[in-house]
C-alpha cells in the first residue's frame, strides 16, 4: 500500500474512533436516539470524514443495522446500545463499534464481545488462519456463558467497499484461509444472551446502490441522482427524507428496489430475542502483526 493511501486509512480510522467515543459520551438516559445520531454525523463531517455507512444505534436484541428515521422517537433509558460507526476518507474506510449498557446489568455480556475482540487481535499476523481467529472469538464468548452470533462476521475493507474478502468468522468454522500482509480488515464479534443467530426484521432504513438502471419517473430519477452521490456506499432513508420529503422518498425507494437498483439492509434481530453486544476495530495486517486503525 502506498504511503498516501495508508495515511488516508489512518485518518479515517482516527475519525471513526473519535466519533465512536463521542457517541458514547452522548448516550445517556433521556437522550434522543435521533439527536445523538445527528450530532455524531455532524462530528464526523467537522473532523473531515465522510460516511462509510449511516451511524447505527442498535438496541437490546437488535444486533445491527438500526438507523434512525426522520421521525424516530426512541429515547434512551435502560437499553443495551450497540454503536457502529463507519468513516471514509477518499474511499478508505475506518469501521468500529462498541456497546453501551445503560441498565448497568449487562456488564458480562458487554465484556464478552470486548474479550473476543482483544483475543482475536492477539492472533493477527500474516499466516493467521481465519478459523483459528473465529475459535478465539468463540472461546472468549462461550467462556462467559454466551453465544457468538454465527451468521454475522468480520470482513475485509476495500476502497469504497465496506464488506470485502476475507470474511472473519465469529466461531470456529475450520476455514484454513490465511491472512496476508497488507490485508485491511475489521474484526467484529457479537455476543448473544439468546440464540446466537440473527434474522432480518423490518422495516429497513439502510440501503445500498447495487446497479444503475434507467428510470422513467422524474422524482425517482432526481432521488437516484442523489443516491449516486453516496459513491456506492450504504445510505439511510432519513438523509433523503430531509431533502425531498417522506412521500417522494418512499415512492422512489420502492420503485428502485423493485427494479433491482438498490438493496435494503433491515435490522438484524436475535432469533430468540436475547440481548446482543458488539465490539469492533479495524486494522491492517503488518509484517509481524497488525496496526489497529480505530484505537478507541
Amino acid at each position: 500500500m502506498e504511503e498516501e493511501e495508508l495515511e488516508k486509512l489512518r485518518k479515517a480510522g482516527k475519525i471513526a474512533a473519535e466519533a465512536l467515543k463521542y457517541a458514547k459520551s452522548l448516550i445517556k438516559p433521556g437522550a434522543s436516539l435521533l439527536d445523538v445520531t445527528k450530532k455524531v454525523e455532524e462530528k464526523i463531517v467537522q473532523m473531515g470524514g465522510g460516511f462509510a455507512f449511516p451511524a447505527q444505534f442498535s438496541c437490546n436484541d437488535i444486533a445491527a443495522h438500526y438507523c434512525a428515521e426522520a421521525d424516530d422517537d426512541i429515547i434512551f433509558d435502560k437499553q443495551l446500545v450497540s454503536v457502529d460507526i463507519g468513516v471514509e476518507v477518499d474511499g478508505f474506510i475506518g469501521d468500529n463499534a462498541m456497546t453501551v449498557d445503560l441498565s448497568g446489568e449487562n456488564s458480562e455480556l458487554v465484556q464478552a464481545s470486548r474479550d473476543a475482540l482483544e483475543n482475536a487481535l492477539k492472533l493477527i499476523k500474516p499466516g493467521a488462519k481465519l478459523g483459528e481467529i473465529g475459535k478465539a472469538i468463540q472461546d472468549a464468548i462461550t467462556s462467559r456463558g454466551f453465544a457468538p452470533v454465527r451468521n454475522l462476521s468480520g470482513h475485509g475493507l476495500g476502497e469504497y467497499k465496506i464488506h470485502t474478502k476475507p470474511t472473519i468468522p465469529n466461531y470456529d468454522n475450520g476455514d484454513e484461509t490465511e491472512l496476508k500482509e497488507g490485508d485491511v480488515i475489521a474484526i467484529e464479534p457479537f455476543a448473544s444472551a439468546g440464540a446466537g443467530v440473527v434474522y432480518e426484521s423490518s422495516p429497513a432504513s439502510v440501503f445500498e446502490l447495487i446497479e444503475k438502471k434507467p428510470v422513467r419517473n422524474m422524482f425517482t430519477r432526481k432521488i437516484l441522482k442523489e443516491i449516486e452521490g453516496y459513491k456506492d456506499l450504504p445510505f439511510c432513508r432519513r438523509w433523503l427524507v430531509d431533502k425531498f420529503g417522506e412521500a417522494k422518498v418512499n415512492f422512489a425507494l420502492r420503485e428502485l428496489k423493485n427494479i433491482g437498483v438498490i438493496r435494503e439492509y433491515p435490522p438484524l434481530v436475535d432469533q430468540s430475542h436475547g440481548l446482543v453486544s458488539q465490539a469492533e476495530k479495524s486494522l491492517i495486517v503488518t509484517e509481524d502483526g497488525c496496526e489497529v486503525l480505530t484505537d478507541y
